[in-house]
């Protein structure tokens, strides 16, 4: 019996240490079973926040893709803006340079057309002062008109041949056409019968008076009989040669140019 009893002891006390051990195995699973599920879930949550970040990163490559279709759109507007602004500028410089053109021609022009209006001005009053004051003179649309009546010309409404009065009226106006070599001169008859005949044969009278004896050069002078619109008598129409004005007009335009 005491030989058995150490044995019994050591086995008690293996038995003991043995069930000691295993409980604390139990304990150390329980805790490793705890920390294997601890790290499960933060796999979880690692794969989670991994597949966020993936589904952001490919919205930021999306929008970045965007982003650059955009830009180069963008720049390509730009582009084009650029190209049209300087069109429209290169456009607007020649409609500007071609109006400064087109200025320049007008003002030669209307230069032109002021000289010969105070040319007529000029005329006017040496014309009032060769044949006196009460000369009948006047300016319409340019051309100087001087006026005579059929008594003062030929003594009657009726008669072609001229009276010593007015071969000297005719005297004076041939020296104010003399002194006026650029304008030409038109002798118009006046008539308010309808009759045309007899004034046409009184306005030749006059210009035959000028070229035969008052020396004045036949094609400078042109006649005509027009009604008179309840006048009646003769006008000397001296103008400017418009002929000579349209082609100097003519050559000032393409000097503008």
């Amino acid at each position: 019996m005491k030989k058995r009893l150490p044995l019994i002891l050591l086995l008690l006390l293996t038995t003991s240490v043995f069930a000691q051990r295993k409980s604390e195995l139990f304990a150390e699973i329980d805790t490793l079973k705890s920390r294997i599920s601890q790290v499960e879930q933060e796999l979880a949550k690692a794969k989670r926040e991994i597949s966020s970040s993936s589904a952001e990163a490919e919205a930021l490559r999306a929008e970045n893709v965007s982003l650059r279709d955009a830009n180069a759109t963008l720049l390509g507007n730009l582009s084009n803006f650029s190209e049209l602004s300087k069109q429209n500028s290169e456009n607007v410089n020649k409609a500007m340079a071609a109006l400064a053109r087109k200025e320049k021609q007008l003002s030669g022009i209307n230069d032109m057309i002021s000289a010969n209006d105070s040319t007529a001005i000029v005329s006017l009053t040496r014309i009032k002062q060769t044949l006196g004051e009460n000369a009948k003179v006047a300016v319409e649309g340019g051309v100087i008109v001087i006026s005579n009546s059929l008594n003062g010309l030929f003594g009657s409404d009726t008669a072609t041949e001229l009276t010593e009065e007015g071969k000297t009226w005719l005297a004076g106006v041939a020296n104010v056409i003399k002194g006026n070599p650029n304008f030409k001169t038109e002798i118009q008859g006046l008539n308010i019968t309808g009759e045309f005949g007899p004034t046409f044969n009184q306005v030749v009278s006059v210009a035959s008076e000028l070229v035969t004896n008052l020396e004045i050069p036949a094609e400078r002078i042109a006649v005509s009989a027009k009604d008179g619109n309840f006048k009646e008598g003769v006008n000397i129409r001296l103008q400017p040669d418009y002929k000579g004005f349209y082609a100097q007009a003519k050559e000032s335009a393409k000097a503008a140019q």
